[in-house]
């Protein structure tokens, strides 16, 4: 049983639309897809009307969170919120400013970049989007591909768009805190994407993580691309030690990376365990 926790359609910033997303789940074998865009849930109901036989879907979104990285300082990190009740007033207004935040964010980052001499237009690249969709960086790495300024969206980050680059634009993320709370209030689980991913930047320690279980978080992705042998050994100690549900997730954005979906995977034990934590929404099935 193949199970994918971790995965972005082009309702945010992957390449397949919801429905190329699940068929291609089928396609590699999974029993379970998660779809977790960016802080929308705008894809769930193409996704569940396009679910191939065989193939579950679990709701969910990834959400942009600030937190204290445990060293006096701030990181950014991501939850994975599940079986959410998404019309809850909370999740609707934290969500729409989230969008509203990243569309100014890159119009802003384009702009810089254009006042540099880079072919990138800032207005054009923001009407190809669509309204209130959740734009971010990934947007600006497919402009500078297309304009042939590199040669991928990955060389994309690692010349200009990363966190420490002199385009960077800080974002008003959700404290974490407030994120955790805010989910499991509309009855949903989270789950601490990619914690130790120390390549996208400053990352939180073991002891933050360890104060997050307290506040209410339900698992740790655990096996994730960006996550070397020895990191997860680590994290999956973690989890275990702090009584978190241990996840693997491909985190797959269609041909924005080169991850394959599926290619990591969670265990239907943790999938059971998330699933019992909720207020009673379990994944759909087809034909439900």
């Amino acid at each position: 049983m193949l199970i994918d926790l971790h995965t972005h359609s082009s309702v945010s910033d992957g390449t397949d639309t919801p429905a190329e997303l699940l068929a291609n789940a089928a396609g590699a074998g999974l029993s379970v897809v998660a779809l977790t865009d960016h802080d929308t849930t705008a894809g769930w109901d193409v996704a569940a009307a396009a679910l191939p036989c065989g193939l579950a879907l679990v709701r969910g979104a990834e959400l942009s969170c600030t937190s204290p990285d445990g060293v006096g300082g701030t990181a950014t990190v991501h939850l994975l919120a599940y079986l959410f009740d998404p019309t809850a007033p909370a999740i609707v207004a934290e969500q729409s400013r989230l969008r509203a935040e990243r569309r100014a964010r890159l119009h802003r980052m384009a702009r810089k970049m254009a006042a540099d001499g880079y072919p990138v237009d800032p207005d054009a690249l923001m009407a190809s989007l669509p309204p209130d969709s959740p734009a971010g960086r990934p947007h600006l790495a497919m402009a500078l591909v297309q304009a042939g300024m590199v040669a991928s969206v990955d060389e994309a980050f690692e010349f200009f768009l990363h966190s420490r680059g002199r385009f960077h634009v800080p974002r008003r993320d959700t404290p974490v805190h407030t994120a955790i709370g805010m989910v499991a209030d509309a009855g949903g689980v989270t789950v601490l994407a990619h914690a130790f991913a120390h390549h996208r930047g400053p990352t939180v320690t073991a002891e933050v993580i360890k104060e997050l279980a307290g506040a209410g978080l339900t698992g740790l992705e655990v096996d994730h691309p960006d996550h070397d042998p020895a990191t997860r050994v680590e994290l999956g100690e973690l989890a275990d030690d702090l009584g978190l549900v241990r996840t693997g997730s491909s985190d797959y954005h269609g041909t924005n990376k080169t991850i394959r979906i599926g290619q990591e995977s969670t265990t239907p034990e943790s999938l059971a365990a998330l699933v019992e934590r909720t207020s009673g929404r379990v994944p759909v099935l087809h034909g439900s």
